[in-house]
């Protein structure tokens, strides 16, 4: 086994509903003892009782040393893991994975401007939280039928900086572009949502400085098969071991068909779960996760392909 799965056993202590076929869901440790800590914008991986892992932006104070909020919205078209996390039932044991993500608050930033199409909105209630009395900031939250964790974010913001959207049934879509405005120094736009929202945001925001508008895909996105992927051979630097990969082959599948243990979630290149640094090769980038300087030394085995002969891993 070349890497451990870290996970911490928790329990789940209460659920409630929280919009149209959303739960929130509290966990803790079974004996009460504090949780690992967290930052704003974070996510942790529930490991399901029907196998499937899953990760999930936790939404409650990052001050709340002794409970974990996760909200999960069921998806009867989706791939199985919301609806085994909406069969969960108080006392039900779930090992979560440590808290991680780079998804986070610009800390230069004088402005923060938040927008979250439906269950988008997870990860922006405990980042708009962290932020100091005297930052500005807005959460748009842009939603059909009930607004989602409308309660949450009344316990935990100002009601003066949250406002709902409500589309459907006749009335018409939010103005994006007036919501957005223009840049101005300082000024920083989240967004986190449906495909076609955050596309939408990154092509209003297409001229603003690099580093400015930040995007969190929950979704993995559908990933065609490459017609031009050769075979190439993965090297494991530490154990001197090499696989061969067959062209449109999962390098993460490969390395578990051969006993490789790495830590996976999300298998769709949008949670970082199974980065790995890489040696040698050319490897292809296909993540949402990795900034460029990134992609330098790593790579998102999940979805990740390599136009070398050779890809060599620090595994």
């Amino acid at each position: 086994m070349m890497k451990a799965i870290r996970t911490v056993t928790t329990q789940v202590r209460r659920i409630e509903a929280a919009g149209d076929d959303i739960m929130l869901l509290d966990l803790a440790d079974p004996d009460d003892w504090e949780l690992p800590p967290f930052d704003a914008g974070n996510h942790i991986d529930l490991h399901l009782p029907n196998g499937l892992v899953r990760s999930y932006s936790l939404c409650g104070a990052r001050t709340d040393s002794r409970r974990y909020q996760v909200a999960i919205k069921r998806e009867e078209t989706g791939r199985g893991g919301s609806i085994a996390a909406h069969a969960l039932r108080p006392g039900d044991t779930v090992p979560v994975s440590l808290p991680r993500g780079t998804f986070r608050v610009a800390a230069d930033a004088r402005e923060h401007l938040f927008i979250a199409g439906g269950i988008g909105i997870t990860p922006f209630v405990a980042m708009a939280a962290q932020l100091g009395p005297d930052v500005p900031f807005s959460l748009h939250v842009l939603h059909r039928g009930a607004p989602p964790l409308a309660a949450l974010c009344e316990a935990m913001l100002p009601r003066e900086h949250v406002h709902y959207h409500r589309s459907g049934d006749g009335r018409p879509r939010v103005d994006l572009a007036a919501l957005i405005g223009p840049f101005h120094a300082g000024r920083h736009v989240y967004c986190c949502g449906p495909d076609a929202l955050m596309d939408a945001v990154a092509d209003l925001t297409r001229d603003w400085p690099d580093g400015h508008v930040h995007i969190e895909h929950f979704v993995p996105p559908e990933r065609p098969l490459d017609p031009d992927a050769k075979p190439y051979q993965v090297t494991l630097s530490v154990s001197n071991k090499s696989f061969d990969v067959l062209p449109n082959a999962s390098l993460l599948d490969t390395l578990r068909q051969h006993d490789i243990e790495v830590d996976a979630a999300c298998e769709g290149g949008i949670c970082g779960a199974c980065r790995v640094r890489w040696i040698d090769g050319q490897p292809v980038h296909h993540d949402r996760v990795l900034t460029d300087a990134e992609r330098e030394r790593e790579v998102i085995v999940c979805v990740s392909g390599c136009a070398s002969a050779r890809l060599v891993l620090a595994l």
